[in-house]
C-alpha cells in the first residue's frame, strides 16, 4: 500500500525509483528525498487519447507526474481523504476528487449516460456535472477527496444500496446502477431539496458515501 494515512486530511506516499505516481496539481504539501514533480501531458496510463477524452468530457483535472525516491505528503483544500485499494477492478470517480494514485493504474473516461447510475439526469440536474466519469483500473491504490469524511458501504447480491446522488463519491466492483425518482424521498429522508432522486447500486463491490452534499 503506497499511501499512509497521516490524519483524516493528509496522506503520505512512498515514491521508489522506476515507479510513477500521479497527483492533482497543488496537492503536494511536503516531501523528503529526491523527488520530481512535472506537469502530466500524456493523460496518465491511458495515454493521449485518454487525455483528449477527459478534456471532451470535462474531466481534465490537471495532474502532476511524481517520480524519484522519497516520501511525499498530499492534501488539498482541507478535504477529507479516503484511500481505496484496487485488486484488478475498476474505480469510477469524478476527476476533481482524485488526490493521488498509483501510476500502474490504467486511467480512462467512461460515458455514463447509457450506464444508469450517475447518469446525465443526476450529473446534470442534481450535481451539476457532466455525462462522463473517470475510471482507474488495475492493482494499486487511489486517494480520493470528500467533504466531511467517507464511509464505505459493501454491495452484495440481493442487498442493494440506495444513495443520495449528491453524497455519492465513487464506487468499484461489478456494480450495476439504476436511477429512480421518488417524490418526497429527499424531503423526508435526504438533506437536499427539489425533485427526489435515488441512486440504487446492486451487484458485488462497494460504494463510498461522503457525510455531506457539498461538491468539491
Amino acid at each position: 500500500m503506497p499511501f499512509r494515512e497521516v490524519n483524516s486530511k493528509m496522506v503520505e506516499a512512498t515514491v521508489v525509483p522506476g515507479q510513477k505516481m500521479y497527483s492533482q496539481r497543488g496537492a503536494m504539501l511536503a516531501y523528503r528525498g529526491e523527488v520530481s514533480f512535472t506537469p502530466n501531458i500524456q493523460g496518465g496510463q491511458g495515454g493521449l487519447m485518454s487525455m483528449i477524452g477527459r478534456r471532451v468530457a470535462g474531466e481534465a483535472t490537471p495532474l502532476m507526474t511524481v517520480e524519484g525516491s522519497g516520501t511525499v505528503m498530499f492534501g488539498h483544500g482541507g478535504h477529507h481523504i479516503q484511500v481505496i485499494n484496487l485488486a484488478g477492478d475498476t474505480l469510477y470517480v469524478e476527476a476533481d476528487r482524485l488526490l493521488a494514485f498509483d501510476g500502474t493504474l490504467q486511467q480512462g473516461t467512461m460515458f455514463m449516460g447509457s450506464q444508469g447510475g450517475v447518469m446525465g439526469m443526476v450529473r446534470g440536474q442534481v450535481s451539476g456535472q457532466g455525462l462522463f466519469t473517470t475510471t482507474l483500473k488495475g492493482h494499486g491504490a487511489v486517494a480520493v477527496m470528500a467533504h466531511g469524511g467517507v464511509i464505505e458501504l459493501s454491495i452484495v447480491p440481493g442487498r442493494d444500496v440506495h444513495v443520495d446522488p449528491q453524497a455519492y463519491v465513487a464506487h468499484h466492483g461489478d456494480v450495476r446502477n439504476k436511477l429512480s425518482t421518488a417524490l418526497g424521498w429527499r424531503d423526508m429522508v435526504g438533506r437536499g431539496s427539489g425533485e427526489a432522486f435515488q441512486l440504487e447500486l446492486s451487484g458485488s463491490g462497494a460504494v463510498y458515501v461522503q457525510a455531506s452534499e457539498e461538491k468539491l
